[in-house]
Parts: structure tokens; C-alpha cells; sequence
């Protein structure tokens, strides 16, 4: 919409084309890319008949093999030079240019060598004429085509496919930084959350990170937009690039004479068949910015453009607009709206329109449930998601009409404190040891556990890891930044003291857990033995080598 004719008669309107004005924009440039090569060679699924048909109707630059599937054994053969697998099971991984098929159920009566040689292969395009198709997703890979039974579908497909051969690119949608990943710890699962909304399934566990596939992935962005610790961040533009734009915006908006600045997020996909008409009718007070796609902005940037004074975000979906999307970013503004409701805001400032009709539009720009801000914020947004959170929500905090001191948040909202069963913690630090953002942290050589609520992203790697089922997250929002970002003590025992040189090398609790653990084991039979237990390591095997060569007494 900002490349449309907006209306401007009056002084808003003026003010929205001034704020609006193309030069303002960042550099859409992505910073990389992501190339593809595709030959040509079709893979083409489905029933024989139905195959060999549109495998003569395909451009003669195309190479087509057509797969069978079926419950005998898979042979291969030909038909008029056409190389056809009949029987079999496929599986189907892959994109443009590099699809992989594979036959997991296969034995000792299929062509081995054939369905060896098969699998080796790489196809560049696959069209699935299954009526149940191999791949199911959201949204498909490029180059996979699945019109099923349906002719139409089956003809556009056709005559899409001799576009499909070339080199072709895109941009790599997002930048990466394992250290920071919160997905597990010492191989116990934590956080899930890209993994969770990626419609494309381009996001894959590779133990205790995650791993991205820049081809698979379409920069739909759900993934940036929900990670808690800023990992995974979109790159077509960056957060803090498009966020100093905004900023520019609602800056020349209201030195412009502009009021009451209402935000409207689109993408082409949303926006894209009912653009002019939107257009016409919009209220002059409200900004429309196209984004890649609508779900790679979350609710670090809705803060910050709320703070910068933004009266009201809106967002417009569509019916092209994956359900995943829509779920993480309705997810994302209810935790939004329970935080500023706990500041005495309206939560209903952020808004997912699902519809397309201008009225409703008009009347949600146009609404009561509005903030208000005397003195905007002006801050440069910094590149750290979780900083960039605190910087917006402190600002807010600062005006806030009234202040509780905690609210409680959705289940899987990213901030949160836990709480720590103290009768049945052995102070093991097993916690402490696998939390990915050192939110939980030892008593620098005392037997204390401490936590700093702002680092917590309620992962929930801890409660996994702990031997004792000790710990119970609880997603929640603390106001006080100074309480929220200073470690406080969860936990703490007096240290226990080894019996034969009194160096500090457990607690009590875990040594009587450790204790009940070995009754009846071989090694701790007699009195003597147990108290071994009491023990340093370097005093406990001193008094076993005593015990061996029978060099003077042991410890008492």
C-alpha cells in the first residue's frame, strides 16, 4: 500500500505522505542469497496411466521418471523411454533442484541395484499427482507441484514446469547464532518454538541446537519473531533496520502535524488482491508499511513502535496466511496484551485482522482502545532482542497509568520465574549446568542456587534436567527492573564439611540422597566403608589406599 495513492485531504493525510515518503525506507537488499540450479529432470507420482500422461504432455527440454506407489515390492523398467518404478513406499526430501527420493521399506525381493541407483538421483521438480501427496506442509517447497486429481490444477502445473529449469535465486531470509540457542543442554529438550511455527518445516533438531535449511526456508519469519533469545533473526530487513525506520515514521508523522499514528502491517500476500480498495478507505491517521511477511515481526518491535508512540498496531492476514503464522502471532498478542495491561493500558492495542473488508479496518484504526503517550520514546533500537524488550517495556513502564508489581502470562510466553520445591532440592546444580541463558546460576563456591528472572526464557531444559522433579516454571512478568534484573536466592544449605580435613564438598541433602541411593551396594557394606561417603574425593581414597595396604589407622 505505501507504493498506492493515498488519500491526503487532510492534515493527517499530509503527514502520512511526508512520513511515508520512499526515501525514509531501508535498503531492501538481503544481505546474501540463496541459490538454486534445476536441470529439468521431473519426478512425477501417481497412478501409472495418470503419470505416463503427463509425462508426454511435459516440454521436450524436461526429463521426466515416473514413480508408482504401491504395496508389492518396487521394480524398475521403462515405457516408450520413460524409466517407471512400480510397487514400493517413497519418501520424498527435498527442493528445488535437489529432491531425494527413497524406498525405506525396500528388501531383499525389490531391484536393488535399480532402486539403489534411484536413490542416488536427484530430481529437480516433482509433481505429485497423488490424491494423498508425499509432502505435507503448510506450504510446499519450490519446485514441488500437487495438483492431485484435479485437471486444472494438473494443466497449470504443466505449463509451469519448462519456467522451473535455470538458475534461479532468493534471499537468505535469516541470520543464525547457535551460541545463543536455547533448544537443549546436555542433551535434554528445551525450547521448541521455531521448531513449533515454521510452516515450511525448513527448521530440524540436530541435538542440543537447531539447524536451518536456507532452501527450504521461504521467510515467513515466525521463527525470528518467536525466539526468546534473538538466535534466530530476519534478515529481509533486519529488526533493528526496520525498527529505525518506524521510528523515522512516526518521527516525521507528527513533526508533519500528524495525530494519533495507528500502524498497519501487511504483506503482498494479505494485502496484495484488495490493495486499492483498502486503500481508498483508510483512515488518514493510519500508516500502512509492507513487509516481507506479517509474522516476522513480533512483539519485541510491537513494544518499541508502542513506546515510540504508536496509538495502536494493526496487522492484516489473510487467507493466504499460514495458520501457524496466525496462531504464533495471536499467541504473541495475548502475552503482549497481559503485559501492558499489568502497566493499566488496554491490551487490546495490537490486533490480528483476519478479514479483508475496509469497514472493520477503518473502525479498528479508529478505536478507543488506544495508548497515549506524553513523551515518546526516541531510543536508537539496539540489535539484542532481549534488551531491546527491556529498553520499550521500561519506557512504557515509566508512564504507565498504574503498576502492578507481577503479572501472570500465557503458558509459553518467554518471560518467567520458577520456583524450587526446597524440601526436595539436593542442591545437585544439575540446574545450573544445563540452563542456556545462565538465568540460574551457583553460589560462587557456596551451596546456594540463584536466579535472575530477566535471562529466564521458561525453555524449560531446568525442570527436565533436575533428578529430583524439584522445579516449576511460571511464566509471569515482574515490573521492577531492578528486582527483575538482579539474582535472587532460590535455595541454600549449609555446606557439609569432609569428616577427616573439613573441606566444604557437598550438603547434607545430597548426601543422604546419595547415602539412600547406595544401601546395599557392595562397595559400602560396613561402617567404615559408609563413612567414606562423609568424605572429600582426595580423603576418601587416601582412606581406601590405608584400608588396602593397612598403612596405620583410619580416619576416625
Amino acid at each position: 500500500m505505501n507504493n498506492l495513492q493515498l488519500p491526503d485531504t487532510t492534515a493527517n493525510g499530509r503527514a502520512r505522505a511526508a512520513a511515508l515518503d520512499p526515501r525514509h525506507r531501508p535498503d531492501a537488499a538481503p544481505a546474501s542469497t540463496v541459490e538454486f540450479l534445476s536441470h529439468g529432470r521431473v519426478l512425477i507420482v501417481g497412478e501409472e496411466s495418470g503419470g505416463l500422461y503427463a509425462a508426454q504432455q511435459l516440454d521436450d527440454d524436461l526429463v521426466a521418471t515416473v514413480c508408482v506407489p504401491g504395496d508389492s515390492r518396487p521394480t524398475t523398467g521403462t515405457v516408450d523411454g520413460l524409466t517407471i518404478v512400480r510397487g514400493g513406499r517413497p519418501q520424498l526430501l527435498g527442493t528445488l533442484g535437489n529432491f531425494h527420493l527413497s524406498f525405506p521399506a525396500s528388501d531383499d525381493g525389490s531391484d536393488a541395484d535399480a532402486i539403489a541407483t534411484l536413490e542416488a538421483a536427484r530430481f529437480d521438480l516433482v509433481l505429485d499427482l497423488n490424491g494423498s501427496p508425499l509432502l505435507r506442509r503448510e506450504v510446499l517447497p519450490p519446485g514441488y507441484y500437487a495438483p492431485g486429481r484435479d485437471a486444472y490444477a494438473l494443466e497449470t502445473a504443466i505449463a509451469e514446469l519448462p519456467d522451473m529449469r535455470g538458475e534461479f535465486e532468493k534471499p537468505k531470509y535469516f541470520n543464525f547464532d547457535p551460541d545463543i540457542c536455547a533448544h537443549g543442554r546436555r542433551g535434554i529438550s528445551g525450547c521448541t518454538r521455531c521448531l513449533d511455527v515454521c510452516p515450511t518445516q525448513a527448521i530440524a533438531s540436530i541435538g542440543d541446537t537447531v539447524q536451518v535449511d536456507a532452501n527450504l526456508c521461504q521467510g515467513y519469519g515466525s521463527c525470528a519473531s518467536v525466539c526468546p533469545t534473538g538466535a534466530i533473526t530476519y534478515a529481509f530487513p533486519g529488526t533493528s533496520d526496520l525498527l529505525a525506520y518506524l521510528r523515522t515514521v512516526v518521527v516525521q508523522y507528527g513533526e508533519s502535524g500528524g495525530a494519533e499514528p495507528v500502524l498497519l502491517f501487511y504483506d503482498s500476500a494479505s494485502a496484495g488482491p484488495v490493495a486499492d480498495e483498502l486503500a481508498e478507505s483508510l483512515p488518514e491517521n493510519a500508516l500502512p508499511v509492507e513487509l516481507e511477511e506479517v509474522g516476522s515481526v513480533g512483539m519485541d518491535a510491537w513494544f518499541a513502535c508502542l513506546a515510540y508512540g504508536v496509538r495502536r498496531i494493526l496487522i492484516l492476514g489473510g487467507a493466504e496466511t499460514p495458520p501457524s503464522i496466525v496462531a504464533a502471532l495471536e499467541h504473541q498478542i495475548d502475552v503482549t496484551a497481559r503485559v501492558l495491561e499489568g502497566m493499566g493500558y488496554p491490551g487490546a492495542v495490537v490486533q490480528l485482522l483476519d478479514t479483508s473488508d475496509a469497514k472493520t479496518l477503518a473502525e479498528a484504526v479508529s478505536s478507543d482502545q488506544a495508548i497515549e503517550l506524553d513523551q515518546p520514546a526516541r531510543f536508537v533500537p539496539p540489535e539484542e532482542k532481549r534488551l531491546l524488550l527491556r529498553t520499550a517495556i521500561n519506557h512504557l513502564f515509566g508512564a504507565a497509568p498504574s503498576r502492578k508489581k507481577v503479572e501472570s502470562l500465557p503458558k509459553g510466553a518467554p518471560f518467567g520465574h520458577i520456583r524450587v520445591d526446597k524440601s526436595a532440592c539436593t542442591m545437585c546444580m544439575g540446574c545450573v549446568a544445563v540452563c542456556p541463558t545462565s538465568a540460574l546460576r551457583a553460589g560462587q563456591g557456596l551451596p546456594q542456587l540463584n536466579f535472575v528472572e530477566w535471562s529466564c526464557i521458561q525453555c524449560g531444559v531446568c525442570e527436565s534436567a533436575c533428578p529430583e522433579d524439584a522445579i516449576e516454571s511460571e511464566p509471569r512478568f515482574l515490573y521492577d527492573d531492578e528486582e527483575r534484573s538482579a539474582p535472587r536466592r532460590l535455595h541454600e544449605e549449609q555446606p557439609m564439611c569432609c569428616i577427616a580435613c573439613g573441606t566444604p564438598f557437598a550438603t547434607r541433602s545430597t548426601l543422604d540422597a546419595m547415602m539412600k541411593k547406595l544401601e546395599g551396594h557392595w562397595m559400602f557394606q560396613t561402617k567404615a566403608e559408609r563413612r567414606r561417603l562423609e568424605m572429600c574425593d582426595t580423603c576418601r581414597v587416601k582412606d581406601m589406599m590405608r584400608d588396602q595396604g593397612g598403612d596405620g589407622p583410619r580416619s576416625a
